[in-house]
């Protein structure tokens, strides 16, 4: 029996969680009943078709995450829910959803192959919801999502409903990565992601309120964004408050050195007024947030986890942003 628990360990280290947030250009959760196996399309409820297809996409290298999703009304309805939901080009503040509702699971592969060949697929819902919250409670994979992951799910229905937010939803999820800082969750279509969650943060987190600082202990970083830039974001994120999430944001890398130990990246961001300013910074690792650890509870050896820190940030310039909102 395995006693070893990756996530009390990262917590034990005082792991820094900032930066490993995944980075795609396309989520398409598909509703199944569970139980999922280790490797959730292996599961007995995935039918093959969608089982094929996931495997031809996943050799074709296309940057596209496939996740199971379900809730406590899945195994009631008559019934499956598809979501699929697309990185923006240029400055975006998240991803944009598609909907389906379709008769059954079986559909679902001949309903994704159509939207990937640039098809218009049936069965597309409006709807009223305006976030998807995943919880990771995929404990076949990591036991650590079991553990935190599944009484975090159970308590996060209860503050959405107590907080009367009708228009988010909460879905169990497969993996998605960093079972070690469990329980972990994505909040979409921003895309953010969240670990070592507990109710408070939670509660901030879906209205927005209270002091932002608890950010740098449960924040992992957004999805929009690679691993680094991470990094960046969150600093500002601390500086600029809760305002910042309503902001459309495009980042990169503009040079970083041979032995990759420092970096100039930038961000700009536009507000809702339309003004464009941009934040550079330099980045520089972090020796004392790198850490070798064990990243999962089945880990046979130790990996290299490096951090990065922020070490200037300033306000690049100011820009009036033209009628096509970009620079």
């Amino acid at each position: 029996m395995n006693h070893f628990f990756c996530c009390d360990y990262s917590r034990q280290l005082g792991e820094d969680i900032i930066g490993s947030a995944t980075n795609y250009q396309t989520y398409i959760l598909v509703e199944s009943l569970q139980p999922w196996m280790s490797e959730a399309f292996q599961s007995k409820l995935v039918p093959d078709n969608l089982r094929v297809l996931v495997e031809e996409v996943q050799r074709s290298k296309l940057s596209i995450r496939f996740l199971l999703i379900a809730n406590d009304q899945s195994h009631k309805l008559e019934q499956t829910t598809l979501l699929i939901y697309q990185k923006q080009e240029g400055l975006s503040n998240g991803y944009h959803k598609q909907e389906f509702k379709l008769p059954n699971i079986e559909q679902a592969a001949g309903v994704v192959r159509k939207w990937l060949s640039g098809g218009k697929p049936d069965y597309q819902i409006e709807t009223s919801i305006t976030r998807d919250i995943l919880v990771c409670t995929h404990g076949s994979h990591d036991q650590c999502c079991a553990r935190y992951g599944n009484p975090f799910y159970f308590y996060a229905k209860s503050t959405i409903s107590d907080l009367q937010l009708d228009d988010v939803r909460v879905w169990r999820s497969s993996h998605f990565g960093g079972h070690r800082f469990a329980p972990t969750a994505i909040d979409l279509p921003e895309a953010r992601y969240y670990g070592v969650l507990d109710q408070d943060s939670f509660r901030s987190i879906l209205t927005r309120t209270g002091d932002i600082g608890f950010l740098h202990k449960v924040y992992r970083g957004w999805g929009l964004l690679a691993s680094t830039l991470q990094i960046l974001e969150r600093e500002i994120i601390l500086r600029q408050g809760w305002d910042w999430l309503n902001y459309k944001v495009a980042g990169k890398i503009l040079e970083q050195s041979m032995d990759n130990n420092t970096m100039l990246a930038d961000l700009t961001y536009e507000n809702p007024a339309g003004s464009l300013y941009t934040y550079q910074a330099k980045l520089v690792k972090d020796a004392v947030k790198t850490q070798v650890l064990k990243s999962s509870c089945h880990a046979t050896q130790e990996s290299l986890v490096v951090k990065y820190a922020v070490a200037n940030l300033w306000l690049v310039d100011r820009k009036l942003a033209s009628t096509t909102g970009q620079n």
